[in-house]
């Protein structure tokens, strides 16, 4: 051999092991983005201080935590103190000086200065008095290793150990806020600039070179000596007292009114505006806290942080303290699932929401009736599924089987042959959804002008034979997609031999009464409820059920899959393949990621995520698995922007894939513990655009916000809305549940 081909054989082994360990590292790589360690993170969590009963008092202007970890705060309507312990504020200066307030600070021998409407006081020795000197009002206050100064709109005085002299200075007496240089000055925001401020020189800031604007309100040094200057346009970053960079809208800032700055101890910035707090974090990053669930008014007027990292944060509502604690996915789950069996599960066993009769109280709770407690209970039932399959936990099996018995009392409350209600109430209940009426002629013909599909039930609610229940009729196609998916995940994953029987005979009865009636759900009444239609007379004939098309053909083949499956009864397979064949149901099912934009809505999205793994697994024709697999593979590519943990975990166990892993655990990291349907507007916001994509009928964000400050996720809810919530409303906790226990069972996420 040559030594040219021996340097070759060297070179294209060298070769070969690079080629080797780059597809190894590569598989490592892959295999890492598909699981996730479970480990301890920071989970925040709102604690919310409301004042008083009155405006004044919970207009907070001022918050600062003391050195003993207690909190004053300086209001409308005073000066108030909460102790460490305590929930309760107890107001500090009362009778012919109580007043309006403006300043709280503590110097560095744990004195507490205050400035109110008619002067200086400070507390000392659970003592108060008022100090000689500084005119009222004072509306701020800055305790240095200098010194104390306090200013307000009639001077400048200061303290070095031997009482207060006032200063003749040049600086405006519009002061927002003043905090030390850290080198015997101070940095003074003022409707008119910034000002440095030393004894024998003062500089002062205000040309657009400088700053954003004139207008300056907040001002925070971080640990690199760089000043922060928030004020009217966003935040101004200077360096060595030159402009080195600005934070505006576009960079995250949601209001161009930004009211208050302060460095926190983990080392995050906190802009506070007029629309919420934004957090720039060290690595880049940056996360927004807004709405009721995180705030007691958007509008932040001032941000302190206590000695454990707690940060305080006074609003015109109270006082809001953001606290976190380290928790796992796994202690999560045990959270929610103890939230869920508490307040969530509803005899017989109906997982749903809570109505909380008082806004935003859940001590205030009382069960409440849904039109999709059956979809809901359906999602619970595959959770509770998947909790067994991953754990084998006896419990998980005892709850699964409750969560079918209910669905299919469903059925047999109607006593019909098939027909199955979309929730059931005990009798005695008085106040329901939808009560039972009646429609006068001239209102059926208003409302078929609008819907020419629209169906008067004037009885929705039915009683039982046995007098027990209530039982609501009219069921919606929702219900059908969520019950069956409930179903196939509880038939594979936890059923016995003796239960599958009851299940497939179950699931083959519904299938049964819709081949009775043309494949409608019929109503006692006789005719279709007004969206459970699957009929080839309606879907490929009538042009107004031209929207419903695609997707009721995708749902009918499902339902019929289903019941050959778990019966292998001939009658299903004929009449599934009657509907490819004849009446094109395969060609219909292939526009469904076609669908024209003024019909698509993003519930339709989840209810065909339901379906893919039943007609996937269950049908053995190879050519049909590759156009059902296929389908999903170009389904899934327009829903991955969404990063919806459900419908991620669903694309993987129904292909057996591992994807998207990091967007799903994102979200399950920051889904906040709070359940409540707190409103949340963006359209205050400055820092994001309104859009009509993905879904052209709803106004939504341009970004994908994170989960921390969406609505209360219900899987019908489009991720992308702009604006909503109801307060009175618990959401029920399965919606985290049954993402995290899916990612469990497929070994995507550890125990």
């Amino acid at each position: 051999m040559s030594r040219l081909s021996r340097h070759s054989v060297v070179w294209c082994t060298l070769l070969s092991c690079l080629l080797i360990f780059s597809c190894t590292k590569k598989e490592n790589a892959d295999a890492e983005d598909a699981f996730y360690q479970d480990k301890p993170f920071w989970q925040e969590y709102h604690d919310a201080y409301p004042v008083g009963n009155n405006a004044g008092e919970n207009e907070v202007r001022q918050i600062m935590a003391d050195q003993d970890g207690n909190v004053w705060i300086a209001t409308a309507a005073g000066i108030f103190e909460k102790t460490k312990e305590s929930r309760a504020w107890t107001k500090i200066i009362t009778g012919e000086d109580d007043g309006p307030a403006y300043a709280v600070a503590e110097d560095t021998s744990g004195v507490v200065w205050l400035g109110t409407w008619n002067g200086l006081y400070k507390t000392e020795n659970n003592s108060v008095s008022k100090i000689a000197g500084p005119a009222g009002p004072i509306s701020a206050i800055c305790a240095t290793v200098d010194g104390i100064f306090a200013i307000g709109p009639n001077g400048f005085w200061m303290n070095k150990g031997q009482g207060f002299v006032k200063k003749e200075t040049k600086i405006a007496r519009s002061v927002r806020d003043v905090i030390s240089d850290q080198n015997h000055g101070l940095w003074i925001a003022t409707d008119v600039g910034l000002y440095h401020w030393r004894e024998q020189k003062t500089d002062h800031f205000y040309k657009t070179d400088a700053l954003i604007s004139g207008y300056t309100k907040g001002l925070a040094l971080d640990d690199r000596k760089k000043l922060w200057i928030g004020g009217l346009g966003g935040v101004t970053i200077q360096n060595a007292e030159k402009k080195e960079k600005e934070l505006r809208p576009a960079d995250g800032i949601p209001s161009t009114y930004v009211t208050a700055v302060r460095y926190a101890p983990d080392s995050s910035m906190w802009v506070g505006s007029q629309a919420g707090v934004v957090r720039y974090r060290p690595d880049g990053t940056h996360s927004l806290l807004i709405s009721r669930r995180w705030l007691m008014h958007d509008q932040v007027n001032s941000i302190a942080f206590d000695k454990e990292g707690t940060a305080w944060i006074a609003t015109p509502g109270g006082v809001s303290a953001i606290r976190k604690r380290k928790m796992t996915l796994a202690q999560k789950n045990d959270f929610f699932y103890d939230v869920l069996m508490k307040r969530h599960i509803r005899a017989p066993w109906i997982a749903g929401q809570a109505h909380l009769k008082v806004a935003g109280d859940t001590t205030s709770w009382e069960p409440e009736d849904d039109d999709n407690d059956g979809e809901y209970t359906g999602n619970y039932l595959a959770m509770e599924s998947f909790r067994y399959a991953a754990t084998k936990h006896p419990v998980a099996k005892q709850n699964a089987k409750k969560g079918f018995g209910f669905l299919k009392l469903l059925q047999e409350v109607t006593d019909t042959d098939g027909f199955f209600a979309r929730t059931i109430i005990p009798a005695d209940w008085t106040h329901m959804h939808d009560e039972n009426r009646t429609f006068t002629e001239r209102e059926k013909a208003d409302e078929l002008v609008k819907e020419p599909r629209f169906k008067p039930v004037e009885v929705r609610w039915h009683k039982s034979k046995d007098g027990k229940w209530l039982w609501k009729g009219d069921t919606s196609s929702d219900e059908m997609c969520g019950h069956m998916f409930g179903y196939y995940y509880y038939y594979t994953l936890v059923a016995d031999e003796a239960e599958k029987k009851v299940v497939a005979a179950h699931v083959a009865k519904i299938v049964d009464y819709l081949m009775a009636h043309n494949l409608n759900l019929v109503d006692v009444d006789g005719t279709p409820t007004r969206w459970s239609v699957w009929s080839p007379d309606q879907i490929n004939r009538e042009p107004e059920w031209l929207p419903d098309r695609n997707q009721n053909s995708m749902e009918m083949l499902t339902f019929l899959k289903l019941a050959y499956f778990m019966t292998q009864n001939q009658k299903y397979e004929k009449e599934y393949l009657r509907l490819i064949k004849k009446e094109h149901y395969l060609e219909n099912m292939k526009e469904v990621t076609k669908q024209n934009p003024a019909w698509l809505i993003y519930f339709d999205l989840v209810l065909q995520a339901y379906l893919y793994p039943i007609l996937i697994n269950c049908e053995k024709d190879p050519e049909k698995v590759k156009f059902y697999k296929e389908h999903l593979e170009e389904w899934f590519t327009k829903r991955k922007a969404d990063h919806n943990p459900l419908i991620n975990f669903i694309y993987c166990n129904a292909l057996n894939k591992k994807a998207e892993l990091q967007n799903s655990v994102d979200f399950l990291v920051d889904t906040p513990l709070d359940l409540i349907d707190w409103p949340i507007d963006h359209r205050r916001r400055e820092d994001i655009s309104v859009v009509r994509t993905p879904i052209l009928e709803d106004e939504q964000v341009n970004q994908l916000q994170p989960a921390s400050i969406r609505m209360t996720v219900r899987w019908d809810k489009n991720p992308w809305t702009l604006a909503g919530g109801n307060p009175q409303v618990e959401r029920e906790p399965v919606f985290w549940l049954l993402p995290y226990w899916m990612g469990r069972y497929q070994g995507m996420i550890s125990k």
